[in-house]
């Protein structure tokens, strides 16, 4: 993979969060990490073979001696490094006396490669603890050639309960007919889905859409499973998954029958509640489909040894080893994700466990005691966002810090695996350990939109491309729907988030293509505004926008000619000082702009002003806020992804002006609720004494659901009598 030689502060976007980490220039915030990546840079692929096996599933000749690991150090003791074992380490220690004629005839097809014969070592059934020394600034950089898996027939009673009956696994990968998937692509293509809702939305709403011609599958709607026992899961996942999850509510119930159905899910209804829920069914679904695909290839390895026929075609592959990629928000949520695979599969041994824990586990979890709980939540241990992690998964072994073409299971945040594909050069990306991909699970996508949701587009733009390099593909076993380049169609994402936004749309509709259909779940809302600990006049604004383009031009030329002459207006007549107003800006290119007009305006020279964004450092933070406080600075500018990393409680606020809805409907709450309750309890203010003033248009549809509830939404957007909404 080459290097990726741009600048990385760009690529945070406007998620940099100063403060959390340090202030640096390279990363916004959290140091430099060097130049190594999790899927393996030059010295990774140093050891790739272009020769095609037989078989893709073959250990790479030399690498493995029966079930002994070889470990080459020559040389490596001079730079302080040791490779880590490139086979599985899970069988029992063979003598060496102890070979078959096969092993012995790769062995001695290794011996007249030229190369030079490596040194064996014995594996024991302990955690293993050689590693490679590594930069202090990468932990995730991994040198590993790739190699590929020895599944032979001696594994077949390991699948033997694959069943190849009414399986999802197999009616959605294996029993697709030529012309059925081809009239079922073609919809997909021309957008042609025949769609369903349901019948109450009170009860955990949702759309599902299937190709036009599989409708009859949407005749009963969408089952609910209530038990893990009602699930096609391996054997061996069965135990304990019972004793994960013991019982399921209707919304998680029928989340999990889209899952283990393969179809698509948006569910933007995440809570603490659920959230455990949704990472134990996500990560029994991702096991047992590594399992039964690992399962699949032993049994049809065994058939060909059996039957000794070139006549027979197999198809079980795709064109690398990487079925599963998991995108996540920070190191610690990667963390709760993998403790839980861990509990599900139960391994024998787990390898570079403690690299794992002491570059992943750490952290800082002390809050102070105002914290909200979904903060804590999404910030305790290891919060940093940048991070790529390959799981490979044996029979009895699982193994951090694989190389990507050698994992089963690929973690990143979007910055990691943006970073991981490599420079803007498509000649010099290497993208190919996403070509296989058959699921995508996406959790805590609100968490990502604050980070740079342009990550998450380019990621999903690379996924499931035909691959540039052979990486000892064996193509006569790939299925053909890979070499037809429709991988895209049978791929399965899984999207969690705590509400539901645009951009999360636009992937539902460009990049959830499955043909197995897709389901978006919706719930009625209550709003935001409701029930506030505060009785204050909120005044919603409604602005007309000619279209998306101009949009951000008209929502400032409104705030401009409607809203800051009042501002204004206070501050000539010598009662600016104290105003106590909040002015909340969506995104930084408002407050840019906002805090331009402030300064250079004619208008506005008599506005005293600070300002808060995600780029304000800690010692301007408490300037702003000291002055805001005692009144010398009568407007302060406060961003929302300010809000999302720091939660600061703002004292002094009188009046807040939104000049745009927040997407959490939490922060509505906050900042209304918290920062005006507590200048009334501190000031001695009278109620009637503060307001709110919020600025909105129909783009902004599903914020306005989450803040003034389903049953307002579409007599605010419509009105034709007036565009002034007051509530109290």
């Amino acid at each position: 993979m080459a290097p990726f030689s741009g600048n990385r502060s760009n690529l945070r976007g406007k998620s940099n969060r100063q403060g959390r980490g340090g202030n640096s220039a390279a990363y916004g915030g959290r140091g430099s990490r060097g130049n190594g990546r999790g899927s393996g840079g030059h010295a990774a692929r140093a050891g790739r073979k272009n020769t095609f096996y037989s078989t893709r599933v073959e250990e790479q000749i030399g690498d493995i001696i029966e079930n002994g690991v070889e470990s080459s150090v020559d040389g490596a003791e001079d730079l302080g490094i040791v490779s880590e074992p490139l086979g599985d380490s899970d069988d029992e220690y063979v003598p060496k006396d102890i070979v078959k004629p096969y092993s012995a005839l790769l062995q001695s097809l290794s011996t007249d490669s030229g190369e030079p014969r490596k040194k064996k070592r014995k594996v024991e059934k302990t955690e293993v603890t050689l590693e490679a020394e590594l930069p202090e600034n990468d932990v995730d950089r991994v040198e590993e050639p790739e190699d590929v898996e020895d599944l032979g027939i001696d594994d077949a009673e390991e699948a033997d309960d694959l069943k190849d009956g009414y399986d999802p696994f197999f009616v959605h990968f294996a029993q697709h007919d030529d012309t059925g998937l081809f009239q079922e692509i073609q919809d997909v293509k021309n957008d042609n889905w025949a769609t369903r809702m349901s019948d109450s939305k009170l009860e955990g709403g949702y759309i599902i859409k299937v190709p036009q011609v599989s409708s009859s599958a949407l005749a009963h709607g969408s089952s609910i499973v209530l038990d893990t026992d009602d699930l096609q899961l391996k054997q061996k996942l069965q135990k304990p998954a019972k004793k994960a999850l013991p019982s399921l509510d209707v919304v998680t119930g029928r989340v999990a029958s889209s899952i283990f159905k393969y179809r698509d899910v948006l569910f933007p209804q995440r809570t603490l509640t659920n959230a455990e829920t949704l990472r134990k069914l996500t990560s029994l679904h991702v096991l047992n489909h590594v399992f039964k695909t690992r399962d699949k290839v032993i049994k049809d390895n065994a058939r060909l040894a059996k039957e000794h026929t070139e006549d027979i075609e197999l198809r079980d592959q795709g064109f690398t080893r990487p079925k599963v990629l998991v995108i996540l928000p920070t190191r610690n949520s990667c963390v709760k994700y993998i403790d839980t695979i861990i509990s599900l599969c139960e391994p024998e041994q787990q390898e570079n466990k403690k690299r794992f824990q002491d570059s992943y586990a750490s952290g800082n979890d002390q809050f102070s005691e105002d914290k909200p709980e979904d903060f804590r939540e999404l910030f305790a241990g290891n919060d940093d966002d940048m991070f790529r992690l390959g799981l490979k998964i044996t029979r009895k072994t699982v193994k951090f810090f694989s190389q990507f073409y050698n994992s089963d299971i690929i973690f990143a945040s979007p910055l990691g695996l943006r970073l991981a594909i490599g420079a803007d050069d498509p000649k010099k990306q290497d993208h190919d350990f996403l070509s296989s991909v058959e699921i995508v699970v996406v959790d805590q996508a609100d968490a990502m939109l604050m980070q740079n949701w342009e990550h998450m587009e380019y990621i999903f733009e690379h996924l499931n491309l035909q691959p540039k390099e052979a990486h000892g593909c064996d193509f006569s076993r790939v299925r053909d729907w890979y070499l037809d380049g429709n991988a895209k169609y049978l791929r399965q994402t899984i999207l969690s988030s705590s509400f539901n936004f645009p951009s999360l749309n636009r992937l539902f509709s460009r990049h959830m293509l499955n043909v197995a259909g897709k389901m978006k779940y919706s719930k009625e809302e209550d709003g935001a505004m409701i029930g506030l600990g505060i009785t204050t006049r909120q005044t919603f604004s409604r602005l007309d926008v000619k279209s998306l383009v101009t949009e951000p031009d008209d929502r400032f030329k409104y705030f401009t000619t409607a809203i800051l002459p009042s501002i204004t207006k206070h501050s000539k007549h010598g009662a600016g000082a104290g105003q106590g107003v909040l002015i909340y800006l969506p995104s930084y290119a408002d407050f840019v702009r906002v805090r331009n007009c402030l300064a250079s305006s004619a208008d506005t020279q008599d506005i005293s002003f600070g300002s808060i964004s995600e780029y304000t450092t800690v010692r301007d933070v408490a300037r702003a806020r000291s002055h805001f406080f005692s009144g010398r600075h009568s407007v302060l500018l406060y961003t929302e992804r300010a809000h999302h990393f720091r939660r600061y409680h703002i004292k002094g606020v009188k009046r807040v002006v939104m000049y745009g809805l927040p997407e959490n409907p939490i922060f509505y709450k906050e900042i209304v609720e918290g920062f005006l309750v507590s200048s009334i309890t501190l000031a001695k203010l009278n109620a009637r004494e503060t307001s709110v003033r919020i600025v909105f248009s129909k783009l902004d549809a599903l914020k306005l659901e989450r803040t003034v509830g389903t049953g307002r939404l579409s007599l605010m957007l419509k009105e034709k009598g007036g565009d002034t909404f007051d509530f109290v």
